[in-house]
């Protein structure tokens, strides 16, 4: 197979990020300090933070030292969740992260928060001296993901992201007999899609914020909208103002799956349209419809999503296809197919569920029974990374290179002209205004960690 050829600033800058991580073996190296039982934290306690929790208890012995939200009624479901699951835990309960941060020294911090929160709770987790596994993306802006880079460098802390195809056994083995064995030949094309109908657009009324949950600390430092309901889970991501739409939620997945595949490192140019075309009823203000283009050396990656319609592909409707000269791969959390240009030996991979090793999967509550033996290994290579000083799988330098780039992709489509970050003055050159929209106002008093 041909790899696409990396520039000398991009050879640069992996060397960089080498030479970063080489520097985890000095003594300033924050090893854990509990190594038989890990004392962990965890930052938001909705749906995917309990998903996560649950996944790390699995996989090594812990103690659950504090649990922190701003809704009373999830903190106290996660306790009593934990109460069966880990027994020996017996967490103290935290509103705000900042007085978790100054009352505990914690080995690993696990965050689940919307995305808004991201960026400030991961270095806040950092300076306060523990390893973070962070669900993706890393930042709501470009800025402040340079932020979390420059202080896991700073500190020297290991940030696992939960970008855990590269941890999906089964798309791990396709790489393997496919990609890294060059059966595809030439690439000269990618494609990466979503269209599923998960766009929440409601009307839902102004309603009083209830007694349980904070809503001045939930919003933090993205704009303060009027309460509607609680934010849980879907409502939240339907608004720019707390996320990166569509494509921040699963393009992010696929375009980092493609660049591990692939070994890519910054697109050269980054170009988008779409918006808001079909569903025009509700209060949503994210893009139902978009389609990017990722420019690389020898190809494009393009990304398409709807949340209205039919698929193109209805095996596939989440999922990335590499195309070469022999054949095809195309890939989902649910599966796998070669499909050679003579139709000779096509090969196909299912997802690997574990439901035996780990029946309790099956009882739990909304649970993604295909993800969650990914998420065990990415929780299995962060423990590993952290034993031996090395950089895990979806580190923070390779999770802000894609998380980055669809933000990109929604700037571009909102300018309306093709955009070229450069990594190195951390601006678009000769953009201005495209350079100011890498960095959004903060609501204050929250301060923006990029300074």
């Amino acid at each position: 197979m041909s790899h696409p050829k990396q520039s000398r600033r991009d050879f640069l800058k992996k060397s960089s990020a080498a030479l970063a991580l080489a520097s985890l073996s000095l003594g300033s190296f924050k090893s854990i300090a509990n190594p038989d039982t890990l004392k962990v934290a965890l930052v938001g306690c909705g749906w995917y933070g309990k998903m996560d929790l649950w996944r790390l208890l699995q996989v090594a012995n812990v103690e659950v030292v504090a649990l922190c939200d701003v809704d009373k009624n999830h903190l106290e479901e996660t306790k009593n969740l934990l109460a069966k699951r880990s027994p020996k835990s017996n967490p103290k309960l935290y509103k705000d992260y900042r007085s978790l941060f100054s009352s505990h020294e914690i080995d690993i911090t696990v965050i689940g928060t919307p995305d808004h929160w991201h960026a400030l709770q991961t270095i806040a987790a950092i300076e306060a001296g523990s390893h973070v596994y962070l669900q993706k993306p890393i930042s709501v802006d470009v800025l402040e993901g340079e932020a979390v880079v420059a202080a896991a460098k700073k500190h020297q802390r290991i940030v696992q992201v939960g970008l855990q195809r590269r941890s999906t056994p089964h798309l791990i083995d396709a790489k393997e007999k496919i990609i890294d064995k060059g059966v595809l030949g030439k690439i000269g094309h990618v494609e990466i899609c979503c269209y599923y109908h998960m766009r929440a657009n409601g009307n839902p009324s102004r309603e009083p914020v209830p007694d349980f949950f904070d809503y001045e600390l939930w919003t933090g430092p993205a704009p303060m909208r009027e309460f509607d309901g609680l934010p849980h889970q879907r409502w939240w991501r339907t608004f720019m103002e707390y996320g990166n739409g569509i494509t921040g939620d699963m393009c992010v997945h696929m375009l980092d799956c493609v660049r591990w595949m692939l070994d890519l490192g910054w697109p050269t140019k980054i170009s988008a349209t779409g918006g808001i075309l079909v569903q025009k009823e509700g209060k949503s203000n994210i893009a139902d419809t978009q389609t990017a283009v990722f420019e690389f050396p020898e190809f494009n990656v393009v990304w398409q999503h709807r949340t209205w319609g039919n698929p193109v592909d209805p095996e596939y409707p989440w999922a990335f296809k590499i195309f070469g000269e022999n054949g095809y791969l195309a890939g989902s959390p649910q599966k796998a197919d070669y499909f050679p240009k003579d139709k000779s030996d096509p090969i196909h991979w299912d997802v690997k569920y574990e439901k035996e090793e780990f029946s309790e999967d099956l009882k739990e509550e909304k649970i993604e029974l295909h993800a969650v033996p990914a998420t065990r290994k990415h929780m299995k290579d962060l423990l590993k990374a952290i034993e031996n000083k090395k950089s895990p799988v979806a580190n923070v330098e390779e999770s802000h290179i894609s998380t980055a780039s669809c933000i990109l992709a929604n700037i571009s489509m909102e300018l309306g002209r093709p955009l070229s970050y450069d990594p190195d003055s951390k601006t678009i050159p000769n953009d201005k205004e495209a350079s100011d929209l890498l960095k959004r106002s903060y609501r204050s008093p929250w301060k923006h960690p990029y300074v």
